[in-house]
């Protein structure tokens, strides 16, 4: 059936892309990098503004746990903003769902921003709540939004620039919170505050921008307006094969109602594509990433490096992160998704395994120590080929246009959900176990591997209809 040119980048496509991913996954990525650098900073102002309203000497285990709160309730956020993902993406569409959510950013800006002028913590914990359910929205609304422009072709290079984004926002984080740059006693509430330039971004340039042509068509109905957003977005008006297909799906899509959260687990060629989004989200929380970001600082101060070049060790793996994800942008329209996270799972699941051994006689061996470091790297290498961009796109190349939101609400709010529970319990485990807390990735990474092998399908260069009948014949099975 499909016999459509193959389409191109095109200078409005770029321009949509730019203004609908930079607004939203930096939102992502800075707010989960940012407090990193200054957590010596805030967690003394905290202690002090504690003692000011009590007067008795702040005890530290009681700034540990505010502070605890204020960085994991980030993630709290994410659940619910990804829960409501699919109400927003319906009620609102993608792009004036992705508009609307810069509301929240200003709000967080306006709280952060005088948390230390209203000598108020509590403004800096519903601050970082507030971007949280912001950065839900966004991991929802922004790879459906791109999705939906993209040309078949480009599906998934497309999609990766969500990941991507979020990479070179958390190093933009990392350096900026350095301590000769904004990681100072008086400087890190404008740290913080920084977020609201891409909202002001999206807000000025999102507007040129059309709603998604399928939303338009399928979602409203609104036919001349489908076209002519697609007309401008592919820059030409020989849009007629991709019309046709989206008035084909447009037709199938009258015959039955919209999806709804219960339907998606009781269909069984809906809940096939469900159990495989939300697995491939867990996979990609539970792989351990997080936890090596996070250690990464403590494993090169334990390779005997000193703190500023561990740091400067650390914004290097940042860097690598970067690189591999747009390497990975190419490689997704050659490799396939598929082939993609099987290479990163398989890779990692071994270099966890060397990096817990390397680990465990870092204190003795100044060998062991230096392979540790090699293998931080090696591993954000591995995460950045598939592992941490193709989750993002995945799911809304799994499910038709009325399956979408309510599919893409369930798979945000795990992958929140799973970052949650790592970001809570990493410290406690590393604690009891030390070195051999990545075990347990270990462990989870192999699992996910067999799991990839065994039930995600190839949906590159696939149409939707494609993807959505071949679920419908496994159900059949």
């Amino acid at each position: 059936m499909r016999h459509f040119t193959k389409t191109g980048l095109n200078s409005r496509l770029i321009f949509a892309i730019t203004a609908a991913v930079l607004g939203s996954s930096f939102q992502h990525g800075y707010n989960t990098g940012v407090v990193n650098a200054p957590q010596e900073l805030i967690e003394n102002w905290i202690s002090e503004v504690k003692m000011n309203r009590t007067g008795v000497v702040t005890n530290q285990s009681e700034v540990t746990v505010i502070w605890s709160i204020a960085v994991s309730i980030f993630c709290v956020g994410g659940m619910i903003g990804g829960s409501l993902v699919g109400t927003i993406a319906d009620r609102f569409g993608r792009k004036g769902g992705l508009m609307l959510n810069n509301i929240l950013v200003l709000l967080t800006v306006l709280l952060e921003g005088f948390t230390k002028i209203a000598r108020s913590y509590e403004m800096l914990i519903i601050g970082r709540l507030l971007i949280g359910i912001n950065s839900g929205l966004n991991a929802g609304l922004a790879p459906m939004y791109l999705s939906e422009i993209s040309p078949i072709n480009l599906r998934g290079a497309v999609g990766t620039v969500y990941q991507l984004v979020i990479t070179i926002s958390i190093l933009v984080a990392q350096i900026l919170g350095l301590e000769k740059v904004m990681g100072t006693e008086n400087q890190w509430p404008l740290l913080l505050c920084l977020t609201v330039i891409p909202a002001l971004f999206q807000v000025i340039t999102l507007p040129f921008c059309p709603e998604t042509p399928k939303y338009l068509l399928i979602n409203r109905g609104k036919d001349m307006e489908a076209q002519r957003a697609l007309t401008w977005l592919r820059d030409t008006v020989e849009v007629h094969d991709e019309m046709e297909e989206m008035r084909a799906e447009y037709e199938s899509m009258k015959l039955i109602s919209r999806v709804t959260l219960k339907e998606l687990f009781v269909n069984s060629a809906l809940r096939i594509p469900l159990m495989i989004a939300v697995m491939v989200m867990l996979a990609q929380q539970l792989s351990g990433i997080n936890a090596v970001m996070f250690f990464s600082t403590k494993i090169f101060r334990s390779a005997q490096l000193d703190k500023p070049a561990a740091q400067n060790a650390t914004l290097g793996v940042g860097a690598m992160n970067v690189l591999m994800t747009l390497i990975s942008l190419i490689l997704v329209e050659k490799a396939g998704r598929k082939t993609l996270l099987l290479i990163g799972f398989t890779g990692m699941f071994v270099d966890t395994v060397l990096l817990t051994i390397c680990l465990a006689f870092s204190e003795t061996s100044r060998v062991a120590a230096y392979f540790s470091i090699i293998w931080v790297i090696l591993f954000v290498v591995l995460f950045a080929t598939g592992p941490g961009s193709i989750p993002w796109f995945l799911v809304s190349e799994l499910f038709n246009q009325s399956a979408r939101p309510a599919a893409t609400s369930v798979a945000i709010a795990v992958n929140w959900t799973a970052n949650f529970v790592v970001s809570i319990g990493f410290l406690p485990l590393q604690e009891a176990l030390g070195a051999y807390v990545f075990i347990i990735f270990a462990a989870l990474q192999g699992f996910f591997t067999f799991f990839i092998y065994k039930k995600v399908p190839e949906t590159k260069n696939k149409t939707i209809e494609e993807i959505t009948s071949m679920f419908r014949q496994i159900s059949y099975q």
